[in-house]
């Protein structure tokens, strides 16, 4: 009997996840199993897909519905309580397991580049994906401020405020928002890059372009860089081990 997995979202042409999950069954003879995109444009065609779909087993789901796909799930873990978001559901007994796997994602990725020295850091950006990268830092023990285009309180720092002593204070910045992506290469975060040091840490969520203006200006400053794309691989991956789990996991 063949075995069915899948993406929601909308649009998906450019979907990461079915290449990936392509290439893995091909190179590791995983046979009778398919991947396919659902573009679904509305969350009220969730239910419809599940009838239609009769041997789904789990699906991945990205922008917009990470946060609408929560309302119907029969048990959604506790990071996905926490952080409010999505990205991972099992359907097993008929119920259906809601997992967030980008927080595992982002914290297997960047845990080997962290030195004793990155105590503080930066989000910039404040949606979905910030909220995960925010769960990481504090499971880390990583005190964090939210950047964005407009301050909020104590909560969140405008890019206006942010000057160059939090900058070389906050040895970590963590890009979570589009800026920069393609094809607006040439969009950067506006930060005052000379304030940044080679003790500096940049992470960039974006993985299209693989070096975004924001990681090449903290490279030019002798700053470690890194982009998304492993951390895309390693969610990917902790979705295919979720499904195929003898029981549903505990998040």
């Amino acid at each position: 009997m063949e075995r069915k997995f899948g993406l929601i979202g909308f649009p998906l042409s450019h979907s990461f996840s079915k290449g990936f999950f392509a290439d893995k069954f091909t190179k590791e003879h995983i046979v009778n199993t398919q991947y396919e995109n659902y573009p679904i444009e509305s969350v009220d065609q969730f239910n419809q897909l599940w009838q239609e779909e009769p041997q789904l087993e789990g699906i991945n789901i990205t922008i917009p519905h990470k946060k609408a796909v929560i309302s119907f799930l029969d048990h959604p873990s506790s990071v996905v309580k926490a952080i409010n978001a999505c990205n991972c559901i099992r359907k097993y007994n008929r119920k259906l397991y809601g997992y967030n796997t980008d927080v595992i994602g982002f914290e297997k990725s960047l845990t080997p580049f962290l030195q004793p020295h990155h105590q503080k850091a930066l989000i910039l950006g404040t949606g979905g994906a910030a909220a995960a990268v925010a769960w990481v830092l504090e499971k880390l023990g990583i005190t964090f401020k939210y950047v964005s285009r407009t301050a909020i309180g104590n909560e969140v720092i405008g890019y206006e405020g942010l000057d160059s002593s939090i900058i070389k204070e906050h040895l970590l910045i963590i890009n979570t928002s589009p800026v920069g992506m393609y094809p607006n290469v040439n969009d950067t975060p506006a930060l005052e890059y000379t304030a940044i040091t080679p003790a500096h840490h940049l992470y960039d969520l974006i993985y299209n372009p693989s070096e975004t203006l924001f990681l090449t200006k903290g490279k030019e400053r002798g700053a470690s860089i890194q982009n998304g794309l492993e951390m895309l691989h390693l969610q990917a991956e902790a979705s295919w081990e979720i499904w195929n789990s003898t029981t549903p996991l505990v998040q």
